[in-house]
C-alpha cells in the first residue's frame, strides 16, 4: 500500500502521461490544412467572390 506522498507522485506520474498523450492527438495545425476544402473553391471566380461580399457589407 502506498503511503501519502507515493499516491501523489502516482497520481502526478499517470496525469503526465495522460496529459502527453492528449497532447500528442491534437488536431494537425494549419500548415498541415493546405488544399483542406480547395474543391469547394474550384469553380468560383476569387474577385467576384470578394465583390459580392463587399457590396453585401454596404448594403
Amino acid at each position: 500500500r502506498l503511503n501519502l506522498p507515493e499516491q501523489l507522485q502516482l497520481l502526478e506520474t499517470l496525469s503526465r502521461m495522460v496529459r502527453d498523450q492528449v497532447t500528442e492527438a491534437k488536431s494537425p495545425g494549419i500548415m498541415e490544412r493546405e488544399g483542406l476544402g480547395a474543391e469547394i473553391w474550384r469553380n468560383v471566380d476569387a474577385q467576384a467572390y470578394i465583390d459580392q461580399e463587399r457590396a453585401l457589407w454596404e448594403s
